[in-house]
């Protein structure tokens, strides 16, 4: 499918470049999540009491937007927490600087830094795409990035790898990812779809980053996966390295994500899990608000 002209990657701009920022960034951040957390580390709450937000997250978001401001300093940014500036570029950075934030509150290894470059507005569904982005655990010195028409890649201390989704062919073997809100009329809802759909699969796996869980479709640790309630700032890298490791994705009526839904999967079954997880979705969640 053609990419309207203002979804292009705009004139000047190489996305292999993104891509270098964005791994470089993400590793600044990641040292710093990891060796200056605090013993006592102070947290708030946000949307519920069970969505929290740690002195670290705000830390670590406003080291990412210093160092885009001085390497990319005509770029927009955005992220997940407060603080966020405008640009002329044409190129926005969508951040999280952490996804996984219980995770790492509760000392779980399953926590990264996103840090995506996209093109077009990410506050409207459809009318953005990632088109540059890297997602660190730092926990376990993994950092998976892409840029468009560049593949995905896994690096680590041992060296660089191209990445493939995996090549299953069949539902009923494969393992599934998924995650949860924090409102718990969501959560009630997306656990009826949860019951339906588990009978269907080899199993379902519950990481706790939605960034990391799109990785793993793009490596072959997962052969799908899906999730409501998702913001531009947990998928935009995930989302590009995840197809770009050639995995289908798509949402809820097309293959435009949003938070009503976002779908991943390997070639091999994405027809058949987005049949499932979109029926399951209409019936349980998008009517109820995700």
């Amino acid at each position: 499918m053609a990419v309207p002209a203002a979804l292009q990657v705009p004139g000047g701009v190489d996305p292999a470049e993104l891509e270098r920022v964005a791994c470089e960034v993400a590793r600044d951040a990641g040292r710093l999540v990891v060796d200056h957390r605090p013993a006592d580390l102070a947290q708030s709450a946000k949307s519920t009491r069970t969505d929290v937000v740690t002195e670290m997250d705000q830390r670590s978001q406003e080291l990412i937007l210093g160092r885009l401001a001085a390497l990319r300093p005509h770029d927009a940014a955005m992220g997940e927490e407060e603080g966020a500036r405008t640009g002329t570029s044409g190129v926005t950075w969508v951040l999280d600087p952490i996804d996984g934030t219980t995770n790492y509150l509760y000392g779980i290894p399953q926590f990264s830094v996103s840090v995506a470059a996209v093109v077009g507005d990410p506050a409207v569904p459809g009318a953005w795409r990632p088109v540059a982005g890297a997602v660190l655990n730092p926990s376990h010195d993994e950092l998976f990035h892409a840029h468009v028409g560049g593949g995905a890649h896994l690096t680590t201390g041992s060296g660089t790898r191209a990445l493939r989704a995996s090549a299953t062919t069949e539902l009923a073997l494969s393992l599934v990812g998924t995650g949860f809100g924090y409102d718990a009329d969501r959560r009630r809802r997306q656990a009826r779809l949860l019951v339906d759909l588990l009978p269907l699969v080899r199993d379902i796996r519950r990481h706790g980053s939605a960034a990391l869980d799109l990785c793993s479709v793009a490596c072959g640790r997962l052969d799908g996966y899906y999730e409501t309630g998702l913001n531009a700032w947990d998928r935009a890298a995930g989302e590009l390295v995840a197809t770009e490791a050639g995995a289908v994705l798509g949402g809820l009526d097309d293959e435009v994500a949003s938070s009503s839904l976002l779908w991943a999967a390997a070639p091999g079954i994405a027809g058949e899990l987005s049949e499932r997880v979109r029926s399951l979705t209409r019936t349980h969640v998008a009517d109820g608000a995700g």
